[in-house]
């Protein structure tokens, strides 16, 4: 296996940055926003999109996190907040990777069970090879790889991120 970096700290910024750029564009009737972050990577990285969308706008930014089996996406899936703070309110559902799409198609799923005004999705890096019809609207970076390739996302202590490309 050799990993190669495809985005080291300051592109993962750039890409951070331009996601909560178009986040705002896309609110700009909105008075509040909620970023909902899926579990571990997706909720560090909805908690650097709802810091850079706070210091940029003057939308009211809430954050909380999605929890979910990764291995069996049917299992439970609970959310930081009652799901019915949501209702009739504008969400961007924040994942790291989208491999497949099953992580993210379900956490839509979920939180369609209640009566929101709007649902967007962002992700740090599109694989493009979905095996569910989902849709994303705010990305970092597309990137085209086989099943076997893996991208992963290295948080490091000293704060710093890269995104590789495990081949």
């Amino acid at each position: 296996m050799k990993d190669r970096v495809i985005l080291a700290d300051g592109d993962v910024h750039r890409k951070i940055n331009r996601i909560a750029y178009q986040i705002y564009e896309a609110s700009l009737s909105e008075s509040e926003v909620y970023i909902v972050g899926i579990q571990n990577s997706g909720y560090k990285l909805a908690e650097m999109i709802a810091e850079k969308l706070s210091s940029i706008s003057p939308l009211d930014v809430h954050l909380c996190s999605l929890s979910m089996d990764k291995e069996c996406l049917t299992a439970t899936v609970s959310l930081s907040m009652p799901l019915e703070e949501l209702r009739d309110k504008c969400v961007v559902l924040v994942d790291s990777v989208l491999n497949s799409g099953g992580v993210l198609i379900y956490a839509v799923r979920y939180l369609l069970s209640e009566n929101l005004k709007r649902l967007n999705t962002a992700v740090l890096v599109d694989r493009n090879h979905k095996r569910y019809p989902i849709k994303v609207d705010y990305k970092g970076l597309s990137l085209s790889t086989s099943l076997h390739e893996r991208v992963k996302i290295q948080w490091r202590e000293d704060g710093t991120i890269s995104v590789e490309y495990v081949i």
